[in-house]
């Protein structure tokens, strides 16, 4: 595959063999191990592209309330079959899906600007600091302040100086 992936190094070449290499890639896909599950997301009836419609939209309004009955209309569904689709798919509700995001979200923004643990829990949509504090900690093992600088510790790197 590398060796494919090379070949689209050349203009001339780019033309011919991308989409040989974009159909053989699709192909591997839709063949292998996991070709029933990417075959499942092709229908357009299926349960899975309804969940991973409503995976997307929950991403980019992670930030806002919302009720499961919306957001199983929203993918044409009764909110029990979304319920019951979002959990086989996801292994999680969709609320508990929800903050998952809020805090992976609140995760990065705390590691790469430090500054307001309580206005970055209000940014992706908590009202309370506490429980922000409460469910950050569950998920990460320490408050967001403490996670947050060990974090950023984790990722300094020593400047050497060139004789």
């Amino acid at each position: 595959m590398a060796l494919k992936l090379r070949l689209l190094d050349e203009p001339r070449d780019r033309a011919v063999l991308a989409p040989l290499v974009k159909r053989e890639i699709l192909w591997r896909l839709i063949t292998g191990e996991q070709g029933a599950t990417v075959r499942q997301l092709g229908l357009a009836d299926s349960g899975l592209s309804h969940v991973s419609r409503a995976v997307r939209w929950i991403r980019e309004h992670y930030a806002e309330p919302f009720r499961v009955e919306d957001v199983a209309r929203l993918c044409g569904m009764s909110a029990s079959a979304f319920y019951r689709n979002f959990q086989a798919v996801t292994a999680m509700s969709p609320i508990q899906f929800q903050k998952q995001i809020r805090l992976q979200e609140a995760r990065l923004l705390l590691a790469t600007r430090p500054g307001d643990v309580t206005g970055v829990g209000r940014r992706v949509g908590y009202d309370n600091p506490s429980q922000f504090s409460r469910e950050y900690r569950r998920l990460f093992g320490a408050p967001p302040s403490r996670d947050a600088t060990r974090l950023r510790d984790a990722v300094r790197t020593p400047v050497s100086v060139l004789p």
